[in-house]
C-alpha cells in the first residue's frame, strides 16, 4: 500500500475517497527499561530504550492504520501524519492517520524514468 504525507500521490490519480483511517498503539516500557533509561538521563544524550519503543510503535501504528485503509477498500493513504501523547506519566501513544482513497495511475502524468 502507498503511503503519502502529501494530499496525492505523483503520478497517480484520486479515483475514490475511502474516509479516515487511522492505527492507534499505547505502549508503555517495562521497569527495566525504566531504569536504564533513568540511569541514561542523568549522563545525558539519547535514550535509547526510549527511541527504540518509539519506532517500534510507529511502524505498528502504521501497520493498523493500513490494516484499516484495507479494510475500507483503499489502496493508499495519503495526508498521513503521526500524533503523540503521554498518558499517566508512564505510557505513550501513537496515532498514525490518514485519508484512505483509491488511487490509479494518471496516463497523463511523467511515469518514472522519462
Amino acid at each position: 500500500m502507498i503511503i503519502s504525507t502529501a494530499p496525492f500521490v505523483a503520478g497517480y490519480r484520486v479515483t475514490e475517497t475511502k474516509g479516515q483511517v487511522f492505527g492507534l498503539v499505547v505502549r508503555s516500557r517495562g521497569l527495566g527499561g525504566n531504569l536504564m533509561a533513568g540511569l541514561r538521563s542523568i549522563a545525558g544524550g539519547e535514550i535509547h530504550e526510549y527511541t527504540s519503543l518509539l519506532e517500534d510503535t510507529r511502524r505498528q501504528a502504521i501497520d493498523r492504520m493500513v490494516q484499516n485503509a484495507t479494510l475500507v477498500g483503499g489502496n493508499a493513504v495519503i495526508s498521513m501524519r503521526f500524533d503523540s501523547s503521554e498518558l499517566a506519566g508512564t505510557m505513550s501513544e501513537i496515532v498514525a492517520y490518514g485519508t484512505a482513497v483509491i488511487i490509479a495511475p494518471d496516463a497523463g502524468a511523467p511515469q518514472p524514468g522519462e
